[in-house]
C-alpha cells in the first residue's frame, strides 16, 4: 500500500511540475449548453488490486502490483459536463482481478483469478475550471470524482452495491482527444471479489476494496466548448440606440402632423380660395402602396385627401377613386384585383372622414406604366367628378 501511495504521490508531484510551465490565456463565463453537446467517451487500460475482509493473517501492507492481489483491467465510460466544472459519467470497469484469501500464498502461485465488472455512476467536477474560470485552451485539468453503483463475480455469481471516489488528471492534446490517468477506490459491501463475505471486523478491510490506476484516452463528442455569456451591457445599449432612433422618428412625425394639422384648422373657406387653390382641389390626390400591398404605406399620404374630402362634403361633390399596379410585376389578373382593391382601401378611408358611400366611385385600372420610377404606379387616386 505504501509503494501504491508513493507512485501516486511522483506523479501528482510531475503533474504538478508540468502545470508550471503552462501559461493560460483570458478566461470567460459561459452559457448552458445544449443537451447534445460536451459529450465524451473514455477508454483506458488499469491495474487493480483488491483488500478484502477474508485476508485473515495476510499483510495488507504488501503491494498491490503482487501477482496474487492485482491484475490488468479495462475501462469504459460515457458521460456529459453539464457546465464546464460539473458533469456525470456512467463507468464499466474490470474483467480480471484477483481472489485474496487467509489461505493464498505469495510463493503458492495458486490461480486465485476472479471475472468481474463495476458499473458505477459519478459525478465529476473540474477544480481547473471551478477555480480559475473556463478556458477552452487549458492543457491540464484536476477532476476529483464520487459516485457508486453495482458490482458482480462472473467467476462465483456474487453480487454487490458500493460506493466509490478517485481524482483523474487530464491533459489536452487536441480539441477532440485529452490523455488522461486517474486513481480510484471501490468500496463494496462483499462477495464482488470473489469470495463470500463471512468475515469482517478487520477495519477497512470489512468490505471489498478495489484500488486501481488507469491510463486512457478522452474523445469528445461533437461540440466540446462553450460559448460566452452575451454582453448584456452591450446588448442593452444596442436596444436602447434603436429604440431612441425610432423616438427621434416617432417626434418628427408627430411634429409633421402637428403642422397639417394647424394647415387645415386654417384653411380659409373654400369660396374665398384662390384660382390655384381651385386648381390643386381639381387635381386627382394620390395615395401609394407597398410592392403587392392593398394597405396603405403611409398614412401622411391621407392629408390631402383629408382637405379634398372636406371640399366635396361641404360642397356635395362626388368622388371617383382609381386604383393602380405597376405592370412589370404580377399577372394582369392580379394586378386587376390588385387595383380593384386599393382603390377600395381608399374609399374606405374617404367614408371614415365623413363622405357618403353613394357619392364614392371606385375604378381599377389594373397594371400600368404612367410613372417613373415604376413604384409609383403602385397607387390610388381621389379627385372630384361634379
Amino acid at each position: 500500500m505504501k509503494k501504491l501511495l508513493m507512485v501516486l504521490a511522483i506523479a501528482g508531484v510531475s503533474v504538478s511540475g508540468f502545470a508550471q510551465d503552462y501559461v493560460p490565456v483570458k478566461k470567460h463565463s459561459v452559457a448552458t449548453n445544449s443537451f447534445w453537446s460536451n459529450w465524451f467517451v473514455q477508454v483506458g487500460a488499469e491495474w487493480n488490486a483488491w483488500y478484502s475482509g477474508q485476508e485473515h493473517g495476510r499483510d495488507a501492507k504488501n503491494s498491490p502490483f503482487k501477482s496474487f492481489r492485482g491484475n490488468p483491467g479495462v475501462g469504459l465510460a460515457v458521460g456529459k459536463w453539464f457546465t464546464p466544472g460539473l458533469g456525470l459519467r456512467t463507468k464499466i470497469q474490470g474483467i480480471w482481478g484477483k481472489r485474496v484469501g487467509a489461505t493464498d500464498t505469495n510463493a503458492s502461485k495458486l490461480d486465485n483469478g476472479n471475472k468481474y465488472w463495476i458499473l458505477q455512476e459519478h459525478i465529476m467536477f473540474n477544480v481547473s475550471n471551478l477555480i480559475f474560470g473556463y478556458n477552452k485552451n487549458r492543457v491540464w485539468n484536476v477532476i476529483p470524482f464520487v459516485g457508486g453503483g453495482v458490482g458482480r463475480s462472473m467467476s462465483h455469481n456474487f453480487y454487490g452495491m458500493g460506493l466509490s471516489a478517485g481524482v483523474q488528471s487530464s491533459w489536452r492534446l487536441s480539441d477532440v482527444v485529452r490523455v488522461y490517468a486517474e486513481a480510484g477506490y471501490n468500496r463494496y459491501e462483499g462477495d464482488v471479489d470473489g469470495y463470500d463475505q463471512g468475515y469482517g471486523d478487520r477495519g477497512w478491510v470489512s468490505h471489498d476494496n478495489n484500488l486501481y490506476v488507469e491510463l486512457g484516452l478522452n474523445f469528445n463528442l461533437g461540440k466540446n466548448d462553450w460559448d460566452p455569456v452575451p454582453d448584456v451591457d452591450a446588448i442593452n445599449a444596442q436596444h436602447q440606440s434603436a429604440l431612441d432612433a425610432l423616438n427621434a422618428r416617432l417626434r418628427d412625425a408627430e411634429a409633421e402632423n402637428a403642422r397639417l394639422r394647424n394647415e387645415l384648422a386654417n384653411q380659409k373657406p373654400v369660396e374665398t380660395v384662390s384660382e390655384s387653390v381651385k386648381q390643386l382641389i381639381a387635381t386627382p390626390v394620390s395615395v401609394f402602396f407597398n410592392l403587392n400591398k392593398t394597405n396603405i404605406a403611409s398614412q401622411k399620404d391621407l392629408v390631402n385627401v383629408q382637405a379634398l374630402a372636406k371640399y366635396a362634403v361641404e360642397n356635395n361633390n362626388n368622388l371617383l377613386v382609381t386604383g393602380y399596379a405597376d405592370a412589370s410585376t404580377g399577372s394582369a389578373d392580379h394586378n386587376q384585383w390588385l387595383s380593384e382593391e386599393r382603390a377600395k382601401t381608399v374609399a374606405g378611408e374617404l367614408v371614415k372622414m365623413g363622405v357618403s358611400d353613394s357619392k364614392i366611385t371606385t375604378v381599377g385600372k389594373g397594371g400600368v406604366t404612367i410613372l417613373s420610377p415604376i413604384s409609383f404606379d403602385r397607387r390610388a387616386t381621389v379627385q372630384i367628378t361634379e
